[in-house]
């Protein structure tokens, strides 16, 4: 979870083919990087570092809400599993979207400025693999119950960008595999808990990583229609995007609200802030970026709830 060429001179005399070839080779050549400093800060950028949390905040959640005692949250290998899901995980995840995605970012407004655009540099593959390699370990430092979980990201990481699946061009399937970002957090319950998280609440996550996809896209409807791509946003249109993710919202709160009525209440919020957007007026462009706050406070909201069950709010205040 889930992007301008200026027209030639028309009085220009050079072959169109030509042009055509110069004017891609420059692009390559601009958004090659060039030395190893510049190859790191192209990396961050592309790994989304406004996003890093999406993937690593679940890590913390599942380990607050997996963990029954003190030590139990402060395990070595929790700390492993957050690193890597923190970053090489989001460079293998947004690796593998640019790379595929590298014709249709082409005309993406997103990719100007916050985000960079893939222009073929043979790192990002490099880096890609090798952060694949790095996953590898996370099965060593896990329990045989959080494999399910940890070969789901990976499986879905890969395919949601990438041939012969890529479920990013198919309605639907492009929201329902974006459930891929929760599964690290079900892996870190498991790690801590010896067990599987709840359905109820692997369901109720699973939908609201729907209705945070899907919100994504809406950005990239004109830019993915353009370029004769088919997702949930493209096939919906906006104001029917918003209800969907409206609705995916508000089953997530409900299927949370079946572990614990406190949580659902919690969730709540999203449709609230859908609301909000439609009604205020507020640009989708705009309302994207304020996520990856809100996530992190609905976070930290869980979490520290969580941690009240393993210590107490009146034996820290004593």
């Amino acid at each position: 979870m889930t992007t301008a060429v200026d027209p030639g001179d028309p009085g220009d005399a050079t072959d169109p083919a030509d042009t055509d070839a110069t004017d891609s080779a420059d692009a390559d050549a601009t958004d090659r990087p060039a030395g190893a400093v510049a190859s790191a800060r192209y990396l961050l950028k592309l790994s989304r570092p406004r996003f890093w949390l999406y993937l690593a905040g679940p890590i913390v959640v599942g380990v607050a809400f997996g963990a029954t005692t003190v030590p139990g949250l402060f395990r070595p290998e929790n700390f492993l599993l957050f690193g890597y899901f923190l970053l090489p995980a989001n460079l293998f995840l947004y690796g593998v979207n640019d790379v595929f995605d590298r014709d249709v970012d082409e005309d993406n407004p997103k990719k100007e400025g916050r985000e960079v655009r893939y222009g073929g540099d043979p790192v990002v593959p490099a880096v890609v693999v090798a952060s694949l390699a790095l996953g590898a370990g996370t099965f060593a430092i896990t329990p045989r119950v959080a494999w399910p979980f940890l070969a789901g990201f990976f499986l879905l990481g890969a395919q949601y960008s990438a041939p012969p699946l890529r479920f990013k061009t198919t309605p639907l399937l492009d929201s329902v595999s974006n459930g891929l970002y929760v599964l690290p957090g079900a892996a870190a319950y498991a790690l801590v808990a010896g067990a599987a998280p709840p359905t109820a609440a692997l369901a109720g996550a699973w939908l609201w990583a729907m209705g945070m996809h899907t919100f994504s896209a809406i950005p990239d409807i004109e830019p993915d229609r353009a370029a004769g791509i088919r997702t949930t946003a493209t096939a919906l249109g906006e104001p029917r995007t918003l209800a969907y993710c409206a609705a995916c919202w508000l089953a997530a709160a409900g299927a949370f609200a079946a572990v614990d009525p406190r949580i659902g209440a919690v969730l709540l919020a999203y449709p609230a802030l859908v609301a909000v957007v439609r009604f205020a007026g507020v640009a989708i462009d705009r309302a994207y970026w304020w996520f990856p706050a809100i996530n992190t406070v609905v976070g930290a909201v869980l979490t520290m709830g969580a941690l009240t069950r393993i210590v107490p709010p009146e034996a820290v205040l004593s």
